[in-house]
């Protein structure tokens, strides 16, 4: 990137968790900031965030807040990015969106830096780029290495999944549930349908006809299109699971050609943004409590699968609110400044 070249940056939902998270991204990768621009609903108007010992008041997102900036970070929900992107895009900004609203437009690319880099370069279709669901990036990011080295025919994930992939309130609740349950009080839901403490749900976002969730869905979809493969098989369980921060998967690969764990293994320890945590027999690999927080995509329990020739099986961990969603973000960004602004 150009040392001399600062850039204006936008980030819209600003006070939220991600919104949050990216603000820290940003001041930990130190990205070249000329303006940073804190956008957020009317309701957070005059708030003033930190940032590199810093206050900055938020100021309304609105269609001509973005007049002179350089990249918009969206992270303010599937409905505000339909409605504020384009104005941001039409402005002259790169829009990075991290909802849902983009992700499966055609001409729109879906962007996991490891994966697919030179997916970035068709922003200039309608001034937007889209970051992947959270589970979807943590695997692929995996996965990646191996795709390329012996081609994946077929996926088969099961997630286990933050409370904080759903936000601040669904913490909130599973801080209360314990509580209450240790006090020996009525338990009280309001965010999902069942207690979530001490409790697994196989049931993330709303159930189709089909009888899996739109979150599997995404997986399936997501995959293809960033993988540029329409062929490879997906399957997937999405399950919400106590833990506050970092998602877990478990996933198991069918690939085209034979190939080891070992060799899996040492082809993982050399991928961009994967940490190899796996020495089984001293009860080391990884957990989302030691993932929280953390940049890398974690991988571990890598064996082969003795029910078939070909099979590859991997428990994969990353922190939802940061790979899953802020630093994804960030990276694209960092190309966008880098090669095409």
């Amino acid at each position: 990137m150009n040392d001399q070249k600062k850039y204006n940056v936008a980030v819209a939902g600003a006070t939220g968790a991600v919104g949050g998270a990216m603000l820290d991204v940003l001041e930990r990768l130190d990205f070249p900031l000329n303006e940073l621009r804190l956008l957020a609903s009317e309701r957070s108007i005059g708030k003033k965030l930190k940032f590199r010992d810093r206050e900055i008041s938020v100021q309304l997102l609105s269609k001509d807040a973005f007049e002179g900036i350089d990249i918009a970070l969206f992270s303010a929900g599937a409905a505000r990015s339909l409605e504020f992107a384009p104005a941001a895009a039409k402005a002259g900004a790169v829009v990075i969106d991290n909802s849902s609203a983009y992700r499966m437009e055609d001409d729109i690319p879906l962007v996991v830096p490891e994966v697919n880099p030179h997916a970035i370069a068709h922003y200039t279709n309608r001034g937007i780029i889209a970051n992947p669901n959270c589970s979807t990036i943590q695997m692929l990011v995996a996965l990646k290495p191996i795709h390329d080295r012996a081609r994946i025919k077929r996926i088969v994930v099961s997630t286990y999944q933050a409370v904080s992939g759903t936000g601040a309130n669904a913490i909130t609740e599973l801080d209360e549930q314990v509580k209450a349950y240790a006090a020996g009080h009525p338990i009280e839901k309001n965010v999902y349908p069942h207690q979530i403490a001490f409790n697994c749900l196989p049931h993330i976002d709303s159930f189709l006809d089909s009888g899996y969730t739109k979150e599997e869905m995404k997986m399936v979809n997501e995959t293809r299109k960033i993988f540029e493969d329409p062929s490879i098989g997906v399957t997937a369980t999405a399950v919400r699971v106590p833990v506050v921060y970092g998602h877990s998967e478990s996933i198991n690969i069918e690939t085209e050609e034979k190939i080891s764990a070992a060799e899996v293994c040492e082809l993982l320890a050399s991928a961009p943004g994967v940490k190899v945590v796996d020495e089984p027999s001293l009860s080391i690999y990884p957990l989302a409590l030691d993932c929280a927080g953390k940049f890398d995509t974690f991988v571990g329990r890598i064996r082969e699968d003795e029910s078939i020739e070909k099979g590859i099986n991997l428990w994969v961990v990353a922190d939802n609110i940061l790979k899953g969603a802020a630093l994804n973000a960030v990276q694209i960004a960092e190309i966008v400044a880098r090669d095409y602004l």
